[in-house]
């Protein structure tokens, strides 16, 4: 198979020649290597460094780039997996070339998870990984790492792929992508306390054609129940841009706040925090001494993450001004009356349009058009 050397960090590894023409290189290759998750794996590599697990699985190596760049630039002990044989000799010979102590396997993931533990585990499927999610807790010592690439199903485009494979009801709107994110933080929170495991998400992204979560588990019934109760829906109204948050399991019926019309419930999804601040602040701080091709574009990411407010949705102040049918100032202007008026504001990494706030749907049209 025709190889091509590739470097990420300060690691080289051997990837399959690919079809450039192709609408999708990645799919062309007998082994899949995409290089647009770069950021994806620069970030993995930062938050590794700073957490420092006692060992690390990277369950679905393909090429066994994200594993040996965690063994080459975090110098912990990594278990490298896949069922292919052809991608475990692949991963074996990139593995050799490393120099690093590797162990690789070829097996079908829930029966290793089944006996043995890792203290990290890192699940980055073609596609959904709802199907492996229970055995990646039952293999997880203390982070599980999860990356989805079926942003359609979770985002509401395709709402019965997303209800079979999360059980929740998506809704395809202007800040699905947070909402998207927050649907497979909650499926996972769900997978992990019937375990009565604590589970809470510490850095969690939307980026592109997937989202990225990172979790960090703890024993107990006590904080599983802690988990449960940040679990709930957004009920949005049908006919105004309001929308609430409700805890629970199970949605009420309840009507719009400001306008009295139907609401539609999105959920179950996850409600509290997503980003753990001083873990954060360690991957800002570490940041510009690792050798990092993506780094410009993950501090700014970063530095949005750590100013972001917790609220489950966002307004995207275009489509508030389209249905308005006035003219949006700066969204600058926007953040900065916000919080002179005294609420609670900051932009979001979602989209450059979207704003977070505490100020009701009511509010932010009445200061857009003071300021158009």
């Amino acid at each position: 198979m025709e190889r091509i050397l590739v470097e990420e960090g300060n690691t080289r590894f051997f990837v399959p020649v690919q079809d450039e023409h192709s609408a999708f290189p990645p799919s062309t290759a007998r082994i899949f290597y995409n290089r647009r998750m770069e950021l994806n794996r620069d970030a993995t590599v930062l938050f590794v460094s700073i957490t420092g697990p006692e060992d690390y699985l990277d369950s679905m190596g393909a090429t066994g780039a994200r594993g040996i760049r965690v063994a080459s630039e975090c110098g912990i002990p990594v278990t490298i997996n896949d069922r292919d044989p052809v991608a475990a000799d692949w991963i074996r010979e990139n593995a050799a070339q490393s120099g690093e102590g590797i162990t690789v396997t070829c097996a079908n993931l829930h029966t290793l998870l089944s006996v043995q533990r890792f203290d990290a585990v890192d699940l980055d499927p073609y596609g959904s990984p709802a199907p492996f999610i229970d055995s990646a807790i039952r293999g997880t010592k203390r982070f599980l790492l999860v990356t989805a690439t079926d942003t359609a199903p979770l985002c509401g485009a395709h709402r019965k792929a997303g209800i079979r494979r999360y059980f929740a009801q998506a809704l395809n709107n202007e800040y699905h992508a947070e909402t998207g994110l927050r649907t497979l933080l909650g499926f996972v929170i769900r997978e992990a306390v019937k375990y009565d495991r604590g589970i809470r998400p510490v850095f969690c992204f939307s980026r592109e054609h997937y989202v990225r979560a990172h979790f960090l588990l703890a024993p107990g019934a006590g904080q599983a129940d802690a988990a449960v109760a940040r679990i709930g829906f957004i009920h949005q109204c049908s006919r105004c841009p309001q929308r609430s948050e409700q805890q629970g399991i199970l949605p009420d019926s309840e009507p719009c706040a400001a306008c009295g019309g139907p609401t539609i419930p999105i959920g179950p999804l996850w409600l509290g925090e997503i980003q753990d601040r001083k873990i954060l602040d360690a991957m800002i701080g570490r940041l510009p001494g690792q050798c990092l091709r993506t780094a410009p574009e993950l501090m700014t990411l970063l530095k949005i993450l750590k100013e972001e407010l917790p609220t489950s949705s966002f307004y995207d102040y275009h489509h508030l001004a389209r249905d308005a049918k006035i003219s949006p100032g700066p969204i600058t202007d926007l953040v900065a009356g916000l919080r002179e008026a005294g609420y609670q504001a900051s932009r979001v990494h979602y989209t450059g349009t979207g704003i977070k706030t505490d100020a009701q749907a009511e509010v932010i049209l009445t200061m857009m058009q003071q300021e158009s």
